[in-house]
C-alpha cells in the first residue's frame, strides 16, 4: 500500500492530524558551500481536521499539493489550495493553512536553507509577498521529489535532486527578472549591514547605497527577512558585543567603538535594553560561570 505513489507504507507514521513520511537530511559542509541545501524531504496526507498555525518556521518550505483542497493564509492574505498548486513557507513569516474536511490535502514537502534560498524561490515566482502559485506541479516535479527521496543518503544526489525539483517549477526568464531586481538590492543591503555593522552606519545610508528610498527599503526588508533593518543591525552589533565581552579583555569603551557606537552610554543603554543587563554585568556573569 502507498499513501503517495512511490513511498511505501512502512515509511509513513500516523500523527494526530496527518499521516507523515519525512526523511530528515544532515547537510554536509560540501552541500553548505553551494548556497542552498535540503534539510527534509517527504510527503503528508492530512486528516479531515488538519489545521496548522498560526505559527512561524525557521527554514524555507516548498509544498506541492497533489490532491485535495484547502486554505493557506500568510500576511493576512488567503489563498485557495487545489491540486498542482505550490506554496512556500518563509522563515519568521507567520502562516496558517488547513484543508477542506471533505477533501483532505495530500502534498509533497521540501525543507531547505541557505543564502541563495530566497533568490532561488524568486525564480519560481515565490516571494514572501507572493507565496502561492496555482497549477504549477507537473509529472517531472513529482518524479524529482521521488528521486530525491530514494537517493536522500548521498550528498551529491541530494543537491542534484533538489535542483531538479526547482528546475521543474522554474518560470520563463522574463517573468523572473522583476523579482531578481528586487532581491538584488535587498540582498546587497543586507550584505552591507553584515559587512559594516561595526561602523557608524545608518539604515538611510544603506538604503542610499543600494539606490532605494529608506522607507521602501525598510518595508521590503521586513517583509522579506521577517525583521526590520534597524533591528537586524542591532542584533549583529549585540551578538558581536557579547562575544567580545566573553572572550576578550577589551574595555567597555573599546567594545562600544568596535560595534559601531561612539560612546559607552549609548552602547550600554542599547545593550541593556536588548539583553536586560548591562555590559559589565554580562561580563561578570560570564566569569562567574567559568569559575563555578
Amino acid at each position: 500500500m502507498e499513501l503517495v505513489k512511490g513511498i511505501q507504507l512502512e515509511h509513513w507514521n500516523e500523527h494526530e492530524h496527518e499521516w507523515l513520511a519525512i526523511y530528515p537530511l544532515q547537510p554536509t559542509d560540501f552541500e553548505k558551500q553551494h548556497g542552498i541545501w535540503p534539510l527534509r524531504i517527504g510527503a503528508n496526507l492530512a486528516k479531515p481536521h488538519y489545521h496548522i498555525g498560526p505559527r512561524v518556521t525557521h527554514n524555507y518550505y516548498l509544498l506541492c499539493v497533489l490532491e485535495g483542497t484547502g486554505t493557506f493564509i500568510q500576511q493576512k492574505k488567503q489563498y485557495h489550495l487545489q491540486p498542482n498548486d505550490i506554496f512556500c513557507l518563509f522563515p519568521q513569516v507567520i502562516h496558517e493553512y488547513y484543508c477542506d474536511p471533505q477533501q483532505p490535502i495530500k502534498k509533497l514537502i521540501l525543507a531547505f536553507d541557505g543564502k541563495q534560498a530566497l533568490a532561488t524561490l524568486a525564480r519560481l515566482g515565490l516571494t514572501p509577498e507572493h507565496p502561492h502559485m496555482p497549477n504549477r506541479v507537473v509529472d517531472r516535479t513529482i518524479s524529482a521529489f521521488l528521486n530525491l527521496i530514494h537517493q536522500h543518503q548521498q550528498a551529491l544526489a541530494r543537491l542534484h535532486g533538489m535542483y531538479a525539483i526547482f528546475q521543474s517549477l522554474e518560470l520563463p526568464t522574463p517573468l523572473v527578472l522583476q523579482q531578481d531586481l528586487t532581491l538584488d538590492w535587498l540582498d546587497k543591503g543586507k550584505q552591507l549591514i553584515e559587512h559594516h555593522f561595526s561602523e557608524l552606519i545608518t539604515i538611510e545610508e544603506i538604503a542610499t547605497s543600494v539606490g532605494i528610498e529608506r522607507t521602501h527599503f525598510s518595508k521590503m526588508f521586513r517583509k522579506t527577512y521577517g525583521t526590520s533593518p534597524v533591528n537586524y543591525l542591532l542584533q549583529l552589533r549585540m551578538q558581536e558585543a557579547q562575544l567580545l565581552l566573553q572572550h576578550t579583555n577589551y574595555t567597555i569603551a573599546e567594545i562600544a567603538r568596535a560595534v559601531g557606537y561612539q560612546d559607552i552610554s549609548s552602547f550600554s543603554k542599547a545593550f541593556k535594553k536588548r539583553l536586560g543587563i548591562s555590559p559589565i554585568e554580562y561580563r561578570m556573569n560570564g566569569k562567574k560561570e567559568q569559575t563555578s
